[in-house]
């Protein structure tokens, strides 16, 4: 029994999220996307959980998972930590999975001691990382804490202006609690394999979602033998033991809009190695530049790009179907004309996912030689990007070379990293 999951997205509640991101809109866009079990999203949100309480009856004989509209849901929340450890200021985002109703109201009611948990779907609590994981652990040691896109440079574990350089030294103590660390839409595996402190925890990825149409953009895919299918102990398990694991969907990490150092205002997107040349400082306005996920990646590595450890989980890149239809047909993403083809897609296939796994020839049976090609590009890797930055998305690059644009696009494979 193939799952794919996507465990982290947010609600109607946390801001700056579509205001039909409720549970009926998140399962209405898991199914767009073909992910069979999703998470709620915002469970510490008060009038959010008594919506998730009134809403999510069926719980399947206690497996911990809530069948809604076709789709499973997975109890799952973010939280941002804020603390001062060793004299600075840090801020860290942590995602909280749980495994049934009374130990998510538990949860709650321990993080109000720490914040306003009513304010916005992901909280903000004053409490250290280590603090958090022991709040937690007196609830329920099946509850799971997975450090939040862990190299952004805000408000994650290794990011550049927030972050630490080992996950013990962000959870001191309670670093033996942590198991897995979802990689961020700006990093992928191959990144993460870099850093051999990581080969012990488990990467996952997940969309961070705030809109039905950013659901799955990342997720993670198991394979589960057992009779009665998955469950909130078998996914965990899953997670731990790498077993059933088969991959993960990743963004390209150029597409990723904290990819390389920048200045949006400025109009300036750089290389690592560049940003060195300028001693971090941006070129325009001498202030100091958002020091990007790929800089920081080379900061802590110790491997070269293309190490690949035992055990590591496979993956796959994948571009958002309607970004490799608007590129193909050379109109805006919003335009009537993609999301058209985008539909017919959809129909032929059942689900966007099923569009990736799809053979060429059946692509080619399905839609217009432009976008097929376009598809089959992606899956191969045959693309090339103007690299995300300090907060702006990447660009997709079909044509052999970028037009009108001043940034240098790069290749997929990021040989320069390795050499960095």
């Amino acid at each position: 029994m193939r799952v794919i999951a996507d465990l982290h997205v947010h609600s109607k509640y946390a801001r700056a999220t579509s205001p039909t991101f409720d549970l009926d809109g998140i399962a209405e866009g898991a199914k767009l996307k073909g992910i069979d079990v999703v998470a709620t999203g915002d469970f510490t949100h008060p009038t959010y959980f008594e919506e998730i309480k009134a809403t999510l009856k069926d719980w399947g004989d206690g497996c911990g998972l809530a069948t809604h509209a076709g789709v499973r849901f997975i109890l799952s929340t973010e939280v941002s930590v804020i603390y001062e450890l060793n004299g600075k200021t840090k801020k860290m985002h942590h995602v909280i999975l749980a495994p049934n109703l009374e130990i998510a109201e538990q949860i709650n009611e321990r993080t109000r001691k720490f914040g306003d948990i009513g304010v916005d779907g992901r909280p903000m609590l004053h409490i250290s990382s280590a603090g958090l994981v022991e709040e937690l652990m007196q609830i329920s040691r099946e509850i799971a804490i997975i450090p939040a896109h862990i190299w952004t440079p805000h408000f994650s574990v290794f990011g550049s202006n927030s972050g630490v350089d080992s996950i013990t030294e962000a959870f001191e103590d309670k670093a033996d609690r942590i198991f897995a660390l979802e990689t961020g839409l700006s990093s992928d595996p191959e990144m993460n394999w870099m850093i051999s402190a990581l080969d012990k925890y488990t990467l996952v990825s997940n969309s961070d979602a705030h809109s039905k149409q950013k659901l799955g953009r990342e997720a993670n895919v198991f394979e589960f033998g057992e009779p009665n299918g998955v469950s909130y102990d078998s996914l965990i398990n899953a997670i731990r033991t790498r077993r059933g694991f088969v991959k993960t969907y990743e963004f390209y990490p150029e597409e990723g809009k904290y990819h390389y150092d920048g200045h949006r205002d400025c109009k300036v997107n750089i290389t690592p190695w560049q940003a060195k040349e300028y001693n971090n400082l941006c070129p325009v306005c001498r202030k100091k530049l958002t020091i990007g996920v790929m800089h920081r990646v080379a900061d802590l590595a110790d491997r070269k790009l293309g190490f690949k450890p035992e055990r590591a989980v496979p993956f796959q890149h994948i571009v958002p179907l309607s970004t490799v239809i608007a590129k193909a047909l050379k109109k805006s993403e919003a335009a009537k004309a993609v999301w058209e083809e985008y539909d017919k897609l959809i129909r032929y296939f059942g689900n966007e996912f099923s569009v990736y796994e799809a053979k060429n020839e059946q692509l080619r049976l399905a839609t217009s030689i432009e976008i097929s090609n376009a598809i089959i590009r992606v899956n191969k890797g045959e693309i090339r990007w103007i690299p995300g930055h300090d907060g702006v998305f990447g660009e997709l690059v079909l044509d052999a070379k970028p037009k009108g644009k001043k940034t240098e696009s790069v290749d997929k494979k990021q040989t320069n990293l390795g050499e960095f």
